[in-house]
């Protein structure tokens, strides 16, 4: 049998379609492939949000509180030897808390809250301790996992990690 033009050329229309249809799918997967990978946070090794070298435990006299710029934390290296890392963040409002050398403690210039060494709060409104982040030695140097921030009520010295 001979097919008649009409059904030529509905197969035909019917296959363009079905070619149409198929290509936007596949331009509707593209884009939101792509939007997807725009929204995706991008942590950049060894940056905030990721693991972050602080460097080796040495570097850090006991008694002393140092800035880890690129992970946001300080290094709190106790009298004791403990170390702690402590993030630069007030947990009242979210300011950021600078380390005062000349006062000895952390003070918040947002609504005056003040923590000691530990992060503890020694004054203001701020209503608990400063968070801190897990550490661990890798082939001698500190990472710090700054993905993984930790809230506590006080401090305690199981808290902080010791060397020795």
């Amino acid at each position: 049998m001979k097919k008649s033009q009409s059904e030529s050329i509905f197969s035909r229309l019917h296959f363009i379609n079905w070619l149409w249809g198929l290509s936007l799918v596949g331009l509707f997967e593209q884009a939101a492939g792509a939007l997807f990978q725009f929204l995706k946070p991008q942590i950049a090794l060894g940056a905030f949000g990721g693991e972050v070298n602080a460097g080796v435990p040495e570097e850090f006299e006991p008694g002393t509180v140092s800035f880890v710029q690129k992970g946001r934390f300080y290094i709190s290296r106790l009298d004791d030897g403990g170390i702690l890392a402590i993030w630069q963040r007030c947990p009242h409002l979210g300011c950021t808390v600078p380390w005062r050398e000349d006062l000895g403690q952390f003070y918040c210039p947002c609504h005056s809250s003040l923590f000691d060494p530990n992060g503890e709060v020694i004054g203001g409104p701020a209503p608990r301790p400063l968070d801190i982040f897990p550490i661990i030695i890798l082939e001698g140097n500190l990472l710090v996992d700054t993905s993984n921030p930790i809230e506590r009520k006080s401090f305690n010295p199981s808290q902080a990690l010791y060397t020795d």
